[in-house]
């Protein structure tokens, strides 16, 4: 926990039109890395439009190194094929934590990050206050495939003891 700022919940939701990558579907997982952090969701068999629903928790002791999902197709026998990569631009929603705003009502919208060429971002991600916490939704572009989007959500944890942010 020592110089630790906090923890960074990622809910890894569905992906969208993955790629095939075996004969008729492809079976994908998604790893999120952050340094030497690395983590990975299940593995939905046979489905390019998977649903994982699970929860990453990432510690977060340097908010300038870069947080990467990655999508795999599991093979069995082989190397698991590579099906397309983002970068998460945790920065907005960092900001927007750091005002200390989660006693808005729920639904209010904090701000709103638009698609660039560098966030990876394939619509309008809001920032907003639900349950007592800021949470950010977010469509990802899967880079280096043909096709594929994968859909998270973002959320802090704040640590009792923690440096902060």
């Amino acid at each position: 926990m020592e110089g630790m700022l906090g923890l960074m919940k990622i809910r890894v939701k569905k992906g969208i039109n993955l790629a095939r990558r075996d004969s008729r579907s492809s079976d994908p997982f998604v790893v999120i890395t952050m340094g030497l952090h690395k983590l990975k969701t299940r593995t939905v068999e046979d489905n390019c439009n998977p649903e994982w629903n699970e929860e990453l928790t990432l510690a977060i002791k340097n908010l300038n190194e870069p947080v990467n999902l990655t999508v795999y197709d599991k093979d069995t026998f082989t190397s698991h094929d590579k099906m397309g990569d983002a970068q998460i631009d945790i920065m907005p929603f960092v900001e927007v934590h750091k005002l200390g705003l989660e006693e808005l009502p729920d639904g209010t919208v904090i701000k709103t990050v638009l698609p660039t060429k560098d966030n990876n971002l394939a619509e309008e991600s809001k920032i907003v206050s639900e349950n007592g916490k800021v949470v950010q939704d977010m469509i990802l572009v899967l880079r280096n495939v043909e096709c594929g989007e994968v859909e998270i959500q973002l959320e802090w944890i704040i640590l009792p003891g923690g440096r902060g942010l």
